[in-house]
């Protein structure tokens, strides 16, 4: 059984029969990912994606019986943590968090910095096409934003990667 009909399978016991374990097995093979984009896209402060992913989760429980499978479940999860963080990146405060609640990257690890720094967009095409692997289309469909977009957001987005490296170079 591949990955998709397993999510299926799962997916139609927990609605079925609100049956804990499936869903146990639904967020034990989404949760790692789901909370790494949330990271990712908060730059690194811990307290801010742990606050992203368990919206994230509440949102697709709440709406898993009307998610009609035009997609993966993976990207309709990532796409939901991307409107949850959109949603609350215009609320909080965009100061640098203190050092204790930053997931601190290895030593030398200037991308993860200047990743976060990019703007929204660019950062979010950035983290689902390269860190994550979503294809433009399914960028596109996550973002509700024509592949063509994604394409120019992303091209954008390695620019200023590449500016800054250099620029921290010299």
């Amino acid at each position: 059984m591949n990955d998709d009909e397993e999510d299926r399978r799962l997916v139609e016991r927990f609605l079925g029969a609100r049956d804990a374990a499936s869903f146990r097995a639904l967020y034990r093979r989404h949760a790692g990912g789901v909370y790494g984009l949330a990271l990712r896209l908060c730059g690194g402060r811990a307290a801010e994606a742990d606050d992203v992913t368990q919206e994230a989760w509440l949102r697709a429980v709440r709406r898993l019986g009307a998610f009609a499978w035009r997609s993966r479940l993976r990207t309709w999860l990532c796409g939901i943590v991307v409107n949850v963080w959109r949603e609350t990146h215009g609320a909080a405060p965009r100061g640098e968090p203190a050092p204790e609640a930053m997931v601190s990257p290895p030593a030398g690890d200037d991308v993860a910095r200047i990743v976060a720094s990019l703007p929204p967009g660019a950062r979010e095409v950035l983290l689902l096409h390269d860190v994550e692997g979503f294809t433009h289309a399914e960028i596109a469909e996550m973002l509700g934003i024509e592949d063509g977009t994604s394409k120019s957001q992303l091209s954008r987005a390695r620019a200023a990667v590449r500016a800054a490296l250099a620029t921290e170079k010299s």
